[in-house]
């Protein structure tokens, strides 16, 4: 197999969370060919742990093209309503610990740029599937995780190795589902991470603590509809309600103990210009470098739309869709990533922590299970410069960072797995 291969199948045919059926499928054929033992579908995901499940009919239509585009119909059936995770586990030729690395799998809502300076089209590997694209290097994450299979399916190494392929990171939806149901409760070290993050080339973290504990919350609005010239009156403004707790939710103060992020992303509601809204909802991100800071954001939005519909005589209820918590690598894990990374010609640049905060990462309820039942973890950075940003149109990722951080996985597998 080729890595860079692999990494333009996938980016050509992207999937959204819970919708990755083609590409999962495409997995659990090459671990089973590697003679890994498979678990994917329910088997592999608490599927009432899920959180922001898309509509039956999203997940119809995905499942559609899914078959349309290769996947394989015996495997995917088993995944129906979303449960596109997979696990696949190797067995050593003599005992030793359970190893495991885990690679997210799903694309973001993004129409991919077609202009001639973006890599992927000029190359033709684009996204086949308007709409949809690979901005954020999962793409890459997914082919790394087959050719380390592919490297270790010798199995020339003392204990297990697993690895763990799951859905929906975007939107911390998928890594709560997967430490529910229990895949790593018997992993001694886990390693988990990230290409480009518009790093060097050649620039390696052996662990990163600056990741954001997060609350993604979807809020719904009730009212009464009525005529709005006629009978305004008569009505309960269920947009009013929710744009009187976008403000109030954007006014939040920060804290003085620590980093936070408060956005009302998507506001929606209301059917035309002459009736009074009776349903709108809304989406909220609260972020902050401590959980229980993050904890206490989540309860003032809780607070804010409750007494914001009250306000406009509506009733009003609010979901958690997504979720992820901070992550405190364990030093032992930093050192043995950077230690090899040195022993790897095209690493060039190193360091034990990143110095800016990335965002939120769903690894991190993963990483949090293994350490709690006494395991080690760490999440790194594999640097690449990028012509945009994550989550960009333009977004892609300089394909010579592929085979590095394959060499790099490898010699932690066999390290570890002695």
């Amino acid at each position: 197999m080729n890595v860079i291969d692999l990494r333009r199948d996938f980016h050509r045919y992207p999937e959204l969370g819970f919708s990755e059926f083609r590409t999962a499928s495409k997995v659990v054929e090459v671990l089973k060919f590697l003679g890994f033992n498979v678990l994917f579908g329910e088997d592999a995901i608490d599927s009432d742990s899920r959180r922001g499940v898309p509509s039956k009919r999203e997940l119809d239509e995905a499942y559609a093209r899914a078959l349309k585009y290769g996947a394989n119909l015996e495997i995917i059936e088993k995944m129906k309503g979303g449960n596109t995770a997979v696990v696949g586990e190797l067995k050593g030729k003599k005992e030793g610990p359970t190893v495991a690395f885990r690679f997210d799998m799903d694309a973001l809502p993004i129409h991919e740029s077609s202009d001639e300076d973006h890599y992927p089209h000029a190359e033709e590997f684009s996204s086949e599937f308007s709409g949809t694209m690979h901005a954020c290097a999962h793409d890459g994450h997914t082919a790394m995780g087959l050719l380390l299979a592919e490297r270790l399916a010798d199995r020339e190494f003392a204990g297990t190795l697993k690895l763990i392929f799951q859905p929906a990171e975007e939107g911390g939806r998928g890594g709560y589902a997967m430490s529910q149901k229990g895949i790593v409760d018997d992993v001694d070290f886990l390693f988990c991470s990230h290409l480009g993050l518009d790093l060097p080339l050649g620039e390696v973290h052996g662990g990163n603590s600056k990741f954001l504990a997060s609350s993604k919350m979807k809020a719904y609005f009730y009212g009464v509809p009525s005529h709005a010239g006629g009978t305004p009156e008569k009505g309960r403004n269920a947009l009013l309600g929710a744009a009187t707790a976008l403000l109030n939710i954007h006014a939040i103060p920060r804290f003085s103990g620590g980093t936070t992020r408060v956005n009302v992303g998507i506001l929606e509601g209301g059917t035309a210009a002459n009736i009074i809204p009776s349903e709108a909802s809304m989406v909220i991100d609260v972020r902050s470098d401590k959980a229980e800071i993050k904890d206490e954001l989540e309860e003032r939005v809780k607070s804010i739309v409750e007494h914001s519909a009250l306000m406009h005589g509506l009733t009003s209820k609010i979901d958690i869709i997504g979720e992820a918590t901070t992550i405190q690598p364990d030093p032992e894990l930093v050192s043995v990533v950077l230690e090899e990374a040195k022993q790897i010609d095209g690493f060039t640049s190193f360091k034990e922590d990143c110095d800016i905060s990335l965002g939120s990462e769903d690894a991190s309820f993963l990483i949090k299970r293994v350490q709690d039942r006494g395991g080690k973890g760490t999440y790194m950075n594999i640097g690449s410069p990028l012509p945009a940003p994550h989550h960009h149109h333009k977004f892609n990722i300089d394909e010579a960072v592929l085979p590095l951080a394959v060499q790099l996985l490898v010699r932690i597998g066999k390290r570890m797995l002695t």
